[in-house]
């Protein structure tokens, strides 16, 4: 009884283990560790613990270095840096043409000041990380991604203490940056991203950032005017874009969403393997953008509100940190189990049309 009790408890140990080695390994470790066991042991001893958890838990990372190394892979993860660092160069663009372009709805007073050395180097290196990536220099389109990381890290990262509200609201940004350099930081053929786009998906990706950039900018800049002499305005507002008539600001709305559908359909008509992968890429920044508006949206209300800051306790900053490599860790999985599935469905046809 204290054998079968013991093996018992050794299986557990080993599932720490990857299948893969289970199936050819486990029966031959089991036999190993009974025949060191001593007479009478039920329970592994701490060294074996250790030693089993440990060493399952590296075969499992060589496994998952192993895994990344897929074509599959390397295609989303070329794919996933350039429109990453497009969405990032058009982002930037924004804040740069704000501070260019005057709005000439607000009084002079409130006008933005003229863009310094930072601003144009944001647009300039995301342009740089796009294009060095389709050029077929990846190694220098990922270091420059990582001097992106580092200048928010250094810009913007001291502002933890004072400025929290503008630190959260950037962290949408800080993770597609961190996702950008991971994505090129992965090894693949020169030039991939061309290949596995194609000309017509490389132009949606390039023009679906592009056309919302300029429709964003042309909105604003023919913003409705408020300090008219000649009676009220006409005016209509919806998610920030605003207009002097509900016809143009549907107008906008149809331009923005067709952009977003551009930079959709070309993901969505790629091999499903890559899609599936860009989607588990891109899936954290997505779960720290919910939970920032979901989760603090009363803690950014409230710091607006009370005219001072108010400091994030521990577990809301944890819950920052953790979201983004959970949610990946978590797609991750849900993905090999779905190609794992649809592998066994497959010889499980094969195995139907031999009989």
């Amino acid at each position: 009884m204290s054998a079968a009790e013991l093996e018992r408890r050794y299986r557990r140990l080993l599932a720490v283990h990857p299948w893969e080695h289970r199936r050819t390994y486990e029966e031959e470790m089991i036999a190993v560790l009974l025949a060191d066991a001593r007479p009478g042991q039920t329970r592994p001893g701490f060294r074996d613990t250790v030693d089993l958890v440990g060493a399952g838990l590296r075969a499992r990372l060589r496994v998952g270095a192993r895994g990344f190394t897929e074509p599959a892979w390397a295609d989303a993860a070329a794919v996933t840096g350039v429109l990453v660092a497009l969405v990032l160069c058009a982002a930037a663009g924004r804040n740069l043409l704000d501070q260019l372009l005057v709005d000439p709805s607000l009084p002079p007073p409130m006008r933005g000041v003229a863009p310094d050395l930072v601003d144009w180097l944001r647009v300039a290196g995301w342009a740089a990380v796009a294009v060095t990536a389709l050029a077929g220099l990846p190694r220098v389109a990922a270091a420059l991604a990582w001097a992106g990381v580092a200048g928010w890290a250094v810009l913007v990262g001291p502002g933890v203490v004072d400025q929290p509200t503008y630190v959260v609201d950037t962290l949408p940004q800080f993770a597609l940056a961190v996702v950008a350099a991971a994505a090129l930081s992965v090894p693949a053929p020169a030039r991939r991203a061309v290949a596995v786009l194609g000309s017509q998906r490389l132009a949606a990706l390039v023009a679906g950032p592009a056309a919302a950039l300029a429709l964003l900018e042309l909105n604003r800049v023919t913003s409705p005017l408020f300090h008219v002499t000649d009676g009220p305005a006409s005016y209509q507002s919806f998610y920030g874009l605003e207009a002097q008539s509900e016809l143009v600001i549907w107008l906008y709305v149809a331009g923005l969403v067709a952009a977003a559908l551009a930079v959709l359909v070309a993901v969505a008509t790629l091999a499903a393997p890559v899609r599936r992968r860009i989607a588990v890429l891109l899936a954290p920044v997505a779960a720290l953008a919910l939970v920032i508006d979901s989760a603090l949206a009363g803690w950014s209300v409230s710091t607006v509100h009370m005219g001072h800051t108010i400091p994030l306790v521990p577990a809301q900053w944890a819950m920052l940190v953790l979201v983004p490599p959970v949610t990946f860790l978590a797609g991750l999985l849900l993905v090999r189990r779905r190609e794992e599935t649809l592998r066994m469905v497959a010889l499980g046809r094969a195995a139907d049309r031999e009989r």
